[in-house]
């Protein structure tokens, strides 16, 4: 159990390149665990141990456990999840790595729907990479940029129509070239968050093909990509390496433009602003502003809370998001997850700065599980949060109150968020639901949680109900006092 105690623990410090290989082998500690925790008695201090070793919290629950089904089942870990607006593709990614566990290596492209107020998965086409896996991923139209190892490698992608695939059945089959039968394998598996979902897979409708790649990262053992954004002007792509580089390529040229020591040791996050302000977080507690590759600023969130140590927190991603009925406005959100693991673990926090001037806003708990991925919504209305425990949450960004949470609703590590957007090319992806999102853990699992439109009274009943109570009000006052009015 030690070993095993070690290879759990380096994998949650360490981040995604420490358990690529080892997703699989991973989940089965997992689930002996749960086995053998049901059998040990509750009160016991060893009970307690192994809770906080596999867990790294001990938290209550405080919203009860839900059933939530899958979307789609992978046959390889899952470590990046994309929405592609433009054709309403679901594109996710992982795989085993280079080492010969058997697991393969693709990016896996599915067509979405929603067919009576329930989700459906149809696989489209599995595209092969051979032996390297997909940690991360940015998509600008239909370019894909993919963290491959040390690699960025930039794939296109086209999705044919039906017609277009028939005519080319047709003239394979006058060739004689016919690969078979189509094969189809339908299974329901279950209602969960998408209220019923169905998974399915057809013959490819999906056509790859490899760009390029540059390197990304010059770490001299286990090299390693490990964030990609592309500009919001869609002319620059950026990369974060385990070497703590950050690289700024010219876009679609892949000329490089910009390559400046960020952190000291891995970048865990970065993004980019409309205003190309440049912010990346990195192990070593710091958060940096840059300005082409100076450094304009860095971000201190504990300051307003006396109560947290230095270096007692580092920072975990960080997301710009657009601000509801106020264009042009944007506000950045970082979470921060203790350093070290404790057997009474404190909470993590979100914080919410001013996108301009990077004044921190609102900075509040958010539950005491590490958070291990961060996404916020097109509209900039919610906040996803994934969990190293697999718990899924969505908050609201305005007031960064938890609107949603399943706790584990993952096998182990949430590795990657999705929002689905309202209306894609004229269907509703959303349904009756105020908000839908995707999330893809290392159990090879992607799920679809989902949030229904909290009911609201029209606007005439509500006044008719105030000028009811301001009448009701008047004539007890008349009552009580008379000559009042």
């Amino acid at each position: 159990m030690n070993k095993q105690r070690l290879v759990i623990k380096s994998n949650v410090h360490k981040g995604p390149s420490s358990y690529f290989a080892e997703g699989k082998r991973h989940t089965k500690v997992a689930r002996s665990y749960r086995s053998f925790r049901l059998k040990w008695p509750r009160n016991s201090e060893l009970s307690f141990q192994i809770l906080t070793w596999v867990s790294g919290t001990t938290t209550k629950a405080a919203m009860s456990r839900r059933k939530i089904g899958d979307l789609y089942r992978a046959p390889f870990p899952l470590y990046t999840v994309h929405f592609h607006r433009e054709t309403g593709l679901v594109i996710t990614a992982g795989g085993g790595g280079a080492s010969k566990t058997g697991i393969k290596n693709g990016v896996h492209f599915l067509s979405l729907e929603l067919v009576e107020g329930k989700h459906s998965a149809t696989l489209l086409h599995s595209h092969d990479t051979e032996t390297r896996a997909t940690m991360n991923m940015a998509v600008e139209g239909n370019v894909m940029a993919a963290g491959q190892d040390g690699c960025c490698c930039l794939m296109r992608f086209q999705q044919h129509s039906p017609k277009d695939l028939r005519k080319d059945n047709t003239k394979r089959g006058a060739s004689g070239d016919v690969d078979g039968p189509r094969r189809r394998d339908g299974h329901h598996q279950g209602s969960g968050g998408g209220g019923g979902l169905e998974t399915r897979t057809e013959s490819s409708q999906v056509k790859v093909e490899v760009l390029g790649e540059v390197c990304s990262d010059l770490s001299p053992t286990d090299a390693l990509q490990k964030c990609v954004r592309f500009s919001p002007e869609h002319n620059l792509l950026l990369t974060g390496g385990a070497d703590g580089h950050v690289r700024v390529w010219e876009y679609p040229s892949l000329k490089k433009k910009l390559d400046f020591k960020a952190h000291e040791g891995e970048i865990q996050d970065l993004d980019i602003s409309s205003n190309k302000k440049v912010v990346t977080v990195g192990r070593d507690f710091a958060c940096c502003v840059w300005s082409d590759d100076q450094l304009a600023m860095g971000l201190r969130w504990q300051d307003s809370l006396p109560h947290i140590a230095e270096k007692m927190y580092r920072y975990q991603a960080c997301r710009f998001g657009k601000v509801e009925d106020l264009p042009g406005v944007l506000r950045l959100y970082t979470v921060q997850v203790p350093h070290k693991r404790d057997r009474k673990p404190p909470a993590c926090y979100i914080t919410k700065w001013e996108g301009q001037n990077f004044l921190p806003l609102l900075t509040k708990p958010c539950g005491k599980e590490v958070i291990s991925c961060l996404e916020v919504s097109d509209s900039g209305t919610f906040l996803g949060l994934g969990t190293v425990t697999g718990s899924v949450a969505i908050f609201i960004a305005f007031s960064l109150q938890k609107l949603y949470y399943v706790q584990e609703a993952h096998g182990i590590v949430v590795t990657d968020l999705a929002f689905l957007p309202e209306v894609v090319q004229g269907k509703n992806f959303l349904g009756d639901n105020e908000v839908a999102m995707l999330s893809v853990a290392v159990d090879s699992r992607c799920q679809m949680h989902i949030i229904p439109n909290r009911r609201s009274f029209p606007i005439w009943l509500v006044l008719l109900l105030c000028g009811l109570l301001i009448v009701a009000v008047v004539f007890l006052l008349q009552q009580v006092f008379p000559g009042f009015i």
